[in-house]
């Protein structure tokens, strides 16, 4: 897949795992059926870790990211892959319907008509949309026109690697750790929990409004926003996002340093003076 660089900034705009990215059906973002909406929100269920349900947002910027991957590199590879899908399409979920609000589809899996709600399906069910062809239900797919697997998608981060260090105008290119997934789709996840916590702070101090009661703790604290938000199981673990926010140490020395440039004092100095020892004389042996 030549758009490669589709998926990492998808994940990294929407906070999204790997198995919940990699996984998404084109009706959960509003794109089937040739509409594509400005922003939408995801609702994961059977995709998210260990099957904990929570709405994702996909902002703006993220939905136009698809255009060129859908109308490009994807229609050539669902193009391409049609012989291959008709041999397949017995071992397929072969999709009738999708409902007007793209929640649910009624199709013929395995002989049956059945429907199904989409977030509740299981995580890379292979689903296809007939029409005017065999068109995969499936937002990121392979050259077979099905979902890829896990090892699929290391050899494509392992492929975009090689192509930056083919490029790459230093002497010394970057040489990709040996746990690819922590610097590509684990690392994703990171700096959108930076943003998200540095926001929901800052809106919690600007308003300045106090929390009242229990109930208004638990739907309005900021860090639980965000760990719902981010499918987090425990708050400890939102809580380590608030280190990349704010280093103490600089607070301090910005305090060290506005007392200095006011009296001409030094560290020693100012500590002397808060320790109340300015009248004391040197100290004894």
């Amino acid at each position: 897949m030549r758009g490669s660089g589709t998926w990492s900034l998808l994940a990294l705009m929407t906070g999204m795992r790997i198995q919940e990215w990699s996984t998404l059906l084109l009706p959960e973002l509003g794109l089937a059926g040739g509409r594509r909406p400005a922003v939408t929100d995801v609702d994961l269920a059977a995709c998210a870790k260990y099957g904990r349900p929570r709405s994702v947002y996909v902002p703006r910027d993220a939905m136009e990211l698809l255009d060129n991957y859908l109308l490009l590199e994807r229609s050539g590879i669902v193009a391409t892959a049609q012989r291959t899908l008709r041999r397949q399409v017995r071992d397929l979920f072969v999709v009738q319907r999708i409902d007007g609000d793209g929640t649910r589809v009624r199709g013929v899996l395995e002989g049956v008509t059945v429907t199904r709600v989409i977030k509740d399906m299981k995580p890379g069910l292979p689903s296809l949309e007939t029409g005017g062809g065999l068109d995969p239900l499936a937002l990121f797919i392979g050259q077979g026109g099905r979902m890829l697997t896990g090892s699929g998608w290391d050899r494509i981060r392992w492929r975009a690697w090689k192509r930056m260090n083919q490029w790459s105008v230093h002497q010394a290119a970057p040489v990709l750790p040996g746990a690819a997934g922590s610097c590509t789709t684990r690392g994703t996840r990171s700096p959108c929990g930076c943003f998200l916590t540095r926001e929901a702070l800052g809106d919690v101090h600007a308003e300045q409004t106090p929390t009242a009661t229990l109930l208004e703790h638990m739907v309005g604290n900021p860090l639980l926003v965000v760990q719902r938000r981010l499918g987090h199981a425990h708050p400890s673990t939102t809580y380590r996002y608030i280190q990349y926010l704010k280093d103490p140490m600089r607070e301090v020395d910005a305090a060290f340093r506005r007392w200095s440039a006011a009296g001409g004092a030094s560290y020693v100095t100012v500590a002397r003076r808060l320790m109340n020892l300015e009248g004391a004389g040197a100290p004894q042996g």
